[in-house]
């Protein structure tokens, strides 16, 4: 494609006159063409997908009836802007009564087109050219893409499993410090599963008060916790002085596609969430909020998808360790966060997680999402379609059969 006069004026934030000619490819966007040369080569054998991360089934009936009854009312025509009350106090009631939060509807919580939205407005409420934000690696990229859109900088945590999977705090230079705006975290965490304490949520209070800075909690995986019941990062005393939680029915309401969610904490954080937002879009379908309302008042409905992810990845955990990987439950998520292997026995060796990944879906047509941000890790998520226990358990015996004909080395 040849070029025309406007690839000189690219932004730089996206590669600027060299927007389009860049030959990196996305690492999710290789895992898609690694699905398709696989089905491609080997249509006589099925692919194991543990490489998508989302929901498996349809929102609930209920939900879904409650959508179609509002679709046809002309009152739910009009934008919603930045909410309806309706669903704004139906989060009032889900944060009060699932972690003994009490929040102000009308100004600590505002919906947002699903979290990832918030993840990228918030950094425009706070981050100035210079500025820094603290993101936790491996994660979600969002706030720190758009950090960098403001001019800003990212400092990156590394999550290692001798450090529990939680960043070390302590170790932020001081000169970091001084620049940092915003702390992102994300717990339960994606993609390692480890859930947060209230020990370190107290700790992330006394750090945000000591720098001066806000803290964002992404709680997109919150209703999916296994251990304990979920924690809530403003069930802890001062969090609501220093930061917001990013909420999302995605995961724990098999709402995937959605879009819908809400930031709630700090009032004056949220107001101004709410004001970038007035300037980036209308507000979700009004029918789309009153669907995510009833679903919110629904205690049933992530009951029963936790227990559906809870019972999957026991099934996970126990084939994987058969096969020779180092893995257990994690606290929370629908992900699997192990250990990568490091070859096969007479076989070729891994240099690092994606070649790992590489091998496992071209010789075994089982797809996997590969971590080598803080070492060498593969993900796997007991998202797959399956339409009841017996079509999980048959594809566990699969899973087990093909890697029981190779010997993993770790």
């Amino acid at each position: 494609m040849s070029d025309t006069y406007f690839q000189q004026l690219f932004a730089r934030r996206i590669g600027g006159s060299g927007y389009g000619k860049g030959t990196e490819i996305y690492k999710f966007e290789k895992i898609k063409r690694a699905k398709r040369k696989a089905l491609a080569e080997h249509p006589e054998r099925e692919l194991i997908d543990f490489g998508i991360g989302e929901n498996d089934e349809m929102a609930p009936r209920v939900v879904r009836q409650v959508m179609a009854s509002e679709i046809g009312r002309p009152e739910n025509r009009g934008y919603a802007d930045n909410g309806i009350a309706e669903f704004k106090e139906a989060v009032a009631r889900f944060m009060a009564r699932e972690f003994d939060v009490e929040l102000d509807p009308a100004t600590e919580i505002n919906h947002c087109i699903g979290s990832k939205t918030a993840l990228a407005m918030l950094p425009a409420a706070l981050i100035d050219p210079g500025d820094m934000t603290l993101v936790t690696v491996p994660g979600y990229p969002v706030a720190g893409t758009h950090t960098k859109y403001y001019g800003g900088e990212v400092y990156q945590l590394p999550l290692l499993a001798e450090n529990d999977f939680l960043p070390e705090l302590d170790s932020i230079p001081a000169e970091v410090r001084r620049r940092v705006k915003l702390l992102v975290l994300n717990y339960p965490n994606s993609p390692t599963g480890k859930v947060a304490t209230e020990d370190f949520y107290a700790r992330v209070v006394e750090f945000a008060r000591e720098n001066r800075l806000v803290v964002v909690q992404d709680a997109a995986h919150i209703m999916l916790s296994y251990a304990d019941r979920p924690l809530s990062f403003l069930q802890v005393p001062g969090a609501r002085e220093v930061g917001v939680e990013v909420h999302s029915l995605s995961k724990g309401w098999n709402m995937i596609g959605w879009r819908m969610g809400w930031v709630c904490g700090h009032e004056r954080l949220v107001a101004a969430f709410a004001d970038v937002k007035d300037n980036s879009d209308s507000g979700q379908f009004i029918a789309v909020q009153k669907a995510a309302a009833a679903a919110l008042d629904d205690l049933q409905i992530p009951q029963r998808t936790r227990e559906k992810y809870y019972r999957r990845l026991k099934k996970l955990v126990e084939v994987l360790t058969r096969c020779g990987f180092d893995c257990r439950m994690p606290g929370g998520s629908y992900f699997l966060y192990t250990k990568s292997p490091t070859g096969v026995a007479g076989g070729p060796t891994f240099d690092s997680a994606e070649a790992a990944a590489e091998y496992l879906i071209t010789e075994r047509s089982i797809s996997t999402v590969p971590w080598d941000d803080a070492g060498a890790y593969l993900r796997f998520s007991v998202t797959y379609e399956a339409a009841d226990e017996a079509a999980e358990d048959a594809l566990m015996v699969q899973t087990k059969a093909r890697l029981k004909k190779i010997q993993l080395v770790f």
